[in-house]
């Protein structure tokens, strides 16, 4: 017979399987009804956002509102309860992020208006990737940020001189066009300056002389270049962390892993024949 120690190890990992893991059945509905609950909840604070919607349907929204928050607060909970190490999942990216999911319409009560950051539901969403295997690629994702890290000295350096060819450039544009064009100041026309050579052009503030047109015209050109710098520099980057030593295509990517999470930690994107957990060394399987 299984003794209560036993009794409460047993439906606590059956929990910890549904709320964690997408590669059983249960736990598989259990992520696509949460996505459900979470795309219906951020339907309703969009609805809310809109003023003649709210004043006419408040308390209609409110009622099903008040009901999705008390299902994430039962889940909340429940993900707390079913894991032996809760600080882990409390202050990890996901525990975060789902308490703060939680607690505005409470606060709305003490607080005014803080109901709105209900909105952060939305980035419960990326818990789609469990669901979709896409954890496959964290390899792909490891490699991206790495590319990052390593180029941000030279991005850093890259922006430095834009800002710098920016502000002469916006001062020269001050002295040429003046106040009758919009440039009343140094700040605003580094204000265009950056909005041109970013080629986002909102057509607030537009040069009326030749000269300034010429300018301009200089600045758009630079721009499609610049673009393109920081690509290149990410991408040279990445392809030099995607082979390895020899020069050969680095493989370790294409180990499969899954969505097992530790009962411990929780951490997710374990490899198929792991036994122990990547990240604190629990076992996986008991």
């Amino acid at each position: 017979m299984l003794n209560k120690k036993d009794k409460n190890t047993g439906w606590k990992n059956k929990l910890h399987e549904i709320i964690y893991e997408a590669d059983t059945p249960l736990g598989k509905w259990f992520d696509i009804v949460l996505i459900i609950i979470i795309l219906f909840s951020v339907l309703l604070i969009m609805l809310e956002s809109v003023k003649s919607i709210d004043a006419k349907y408040h308390q209609t929204l409110l009622t099903p509102e008040w009901v999705v928050t008390i299902f994430f607060t039962v889940e909340y909970i429940a993900r707390i309860i079913c894991i032996r190490k809760p600080a882990r999942y409390i202050f990890s990216f996901y525990g975060i992020i789902d308490f703060l999911s939680t607690i505005p319409l409470y606060l709305s009560y003490i607080l005014a208006g803080s109901q709105v950051l209900l909105a952060v539901r939305a980035f419960r969403l990326l818990r789609v990737f469990r669901i979709l295997k896409l954890v496959q690629f964290l390899g792909e994702a490891s490699q991206l940020k790495s590319a990052l890290k390593a180029s941000r000295a030279k991005i850093t350096v890259f922006l430095f001189a834009v800002l710098i060819l920016s502000v002469m450039l916006g001062t020269l544009m001050y002295i040429v066009e003046g106040d009758e064009a919009g440039f009343t100041s140094i700040p605003t026309s580094i204000y265009w300056t950056i909005v041109t050579l970013t080629t986002v052009g909102y057509g607030d503030i537009a040069p009326i002389t030749p000269q300034g047109q010429l300018i301009a015209t200089i600045i758009m050109l630079l721009g499609y270049g610049i673009i393109a710098v920081p690509t290149g520099i990410v991408t040279v980057e990445f392809g030099k962390r995607s082979k390895n030593k020899n020069g050969e295509e680095n493989i370790e990517h294409f180990v499969h892993v899954n969505t097992q999470a530790c009962p411990a930690c929780s951490k997710e994107g374990h490899r198929d024949d792991a036994s122990h957990c990547y990240n604190c060394g629990s076992l996986l399987n008991e």
